[in-house]
Order: structure tokens, then sequence, then C-alpha cells
């Protein structure tokens, strides 16, 4: 009876991610997609069939039409804020929401075939086509997603995709639009930068700043107890926090009231060691910012766990790094 309930437990707890592929090496299929880089669009069962022949393994040939995709086509910004400020307009008009659904719908593919640009829609699309075309099944998933630019109060309609995969017999998560790169912070053009965190992420760790329209692709054992205002309520992660961490623990809202020395803790998963003189806050009051050591940092088990206590009133935006990585952000408000 004990030894049930300890694999009841274990398995409750055990989501699919990339940490079930620990025995894989991956460099064969990147190594393929990059061999293919460049090529056209033209002809997608080709170009399934090439990226994935000589290897050995549904993950393996999954993870070579991803690598692909996240390093062949680029996110075209401009398209999405068109589409996303044509939604808006049209969200109290039903007819002309949905002609111009169906308008942009054309226009993304055309984009995509031509240009090797797209938007969410477009990578997740692409990338369950060539799944499809390898027999690998996969979902397109559509939700809301928000980063540290997005307005919160204006999120009322989905407005992000990404892909769900069956491997092994499992559904695993990934977000190729966030896997292929960031605007440069100088020109907002797009720059290629593959961010392996987002594939096969960990769903804990993905719900933060990802919500599907239908739960059940939260892939959380509790997904029906996990709340729309609590993915709104909570911080904001960045991009490196995919590569850092496996899951993020506390605080678990992005604005925090306190009070005058109250001790906060800051918990997270780590993907693998890290050198604790590397982690800090970057603390600022609205006046100037600090460097700022934690009062206390221990790690166990690849659990890492800070503390910090604020000796003045005011309001703090808290940003957490390891090393040079922005992981997350928070705002306090400190009481008397």
């Amino acid at each position: 009876m004990i030894r049930f309930l300890f694999l009841f437990i274990f398995v409750f707890h055990s989501y699919a991610q990339i940490s079930d592929f620990d025995g894989i090496d991956f460099k064969k299929a990147d190594r393929v997609a990059l061999k293919y880089k460049n090529e056209k669009l033209n002809n997608l069962p080709e170009l399934a069939h090439n990226l994935t022949l000589n290897l050995a393994t549904d993950v393996e040939r999954f993870r070579a039409i991803f690598t692909w995709v996240c390093s062949n086509i680029a996110n075209d910004y401009g398209m999405f804020s068109k589409n996303m400020y044509k939604r808006q307009r049209f969200k109290n008009d039903s007819v002309k929401l949905k002609n111009w659904n169906t308008k942009f719908r054309k226009a993304t593919l055309k984009k995509l075939v031509k240009n090797n640009k797209t938007i969410c829609t477009g990578y997740a699309y692409l990338v369950k086509e060539l799944a499809d075309l390898a027999n690998i099944k996969c979902e397109i998933v559509h939700g809301f997603a928000k980063t540290s630019t997005t307005n919160i109060k204006k999120i009322d309609a989905p407005n992000h995709s990404w892909n769900a995969v069956k491997l092994d017999g499992k559904w695993y998560l990934c977000d190729p639009t966030w896997a292929s790169g960031i605007p440069n912070p100088t020109t907002f053009h797009f720059e290629f930068q593959f961010n392996d965190g987002f594939f096969l992420a960990n769903p804990r760790l993905f719900a933060i700043n990802h919500f599907p329209a239908n739960k059940k692709w939260l892939l959380l054992d509790d997904a029906n107890e996990t709340s729309f205002e609590a993915f709104i309520e909570s911080p904001i992660i960045y991009g490196k926090a995919y590569a850092n961490l496996n899951t993020h623990i506390a605080p678990e809202k992005m604005h925090n009231v306190i009070r005058k020395n109250e001790i906060v803790t800051f918990k997270f998963k780590l993907k693998d060691t890290v050198d604790v003189k590397n982690v800090r806050f970057l603390i600022d009051n609205g006046s100037n910012s600090s460097n700022i050591s934690p009062n206390s940092v221990t790690t166990k088990n690849n659990y890492l766990t800070l503390t910090h206590a604020f000796k003045y009133r005011g309001f703090y935006d808290v940003h957490f790094y390891i090393d040079k990585d922005l992981i997350s952000t928070y705002t306090f408000k400190v009481k008397s």
C-alpha cells in the first residue's frame, strides 16, 4: 500500500517535459536542421522527409522539425501588431471580425511561403504540418500569452498560438514563436536567437505566461482548479527563465503588498546547479536602481530559495537575475 501511494505521488507530480528524454542527445537532430537551412516551403512533404529520414526516434524527428522552423522562419512584428489592432477594433462586430480573420489567414500563409516570415499562428501551423507529414501527432493550441510588454487590461481574446505534440504516448508543450528569437533592443527588428527552453517545456512553468483557451492543454493535474485570474496575476517571466528554470514557485503574484521588514521568499526549481554568488536582485524604487544580494540563499535538490526584506516604505520593482540572465519581475508596495 505504501509503495502504491509513493508511485501515485510520483506520477501525480511528474509533468511531461524535456527531462523525460535525458538519455537522448539532440545534436544530431540539430545538425540535420542546420543542413537544410534556407530550404523553401514550396514542398513540405520533401522538407519533412529530409528533416526526419535518418533520425531514430519521434522526439529526435520532432526536434529537427522544431529547430528548423525556429531557425528559418522570422517573426513579423508588424503583421502581429496589425492583427491585434484589427481584432480589437472589430471585437464587437462578429461579421467584420470573421471577414478580417479569413482575410488575415490567407495573407499570413502567403507571406509565410513567400518570405519565410509569419506570426505565432504561422509558426504553430508549420510545426503541425511538418509533424503530421512525419506521422507525429501534433496540435495547434490557441490561447492567451503575456510578456513584459503585454497590456493585461486588454487581454480579452486569445492573442497567441503554440503547439502540443504527442511523443511516446504523452503530450508535451512547445512554443516555436518565442523559441525562434527576440526583437533587437535598439532597432526592434527580429533577430534569430534559438531558445531551447521552449522545447518540451515544463507545463507548470509554461502556465505562468501561457493560458490555453481549452484548459486541457495546460497538461496539469489541477487544470480545472487553475484560473485565468491566477494567470493574469502571475509574475512576469522572461525567455531566459526557460533556459534556467524547471519551474517558478514563489512569489505567485506579480503585484504584492507587504509591510516593512516582512521577509519575502523567492523560490525556483533550477534545471542545473548555479553559483549562489551569481544570483541577485535589481531593485528600482522609482528614483534609482541598485543591485542587491538576497538576505539569504539556499540550494537543495536544485531548489533555489532566496529571501529579502524591505526596510523602507515605498513602491519597488524587483528584477531577479541569474548571472546576466533576467529571469522574472515583481512589484512590491511596502507599507508601514
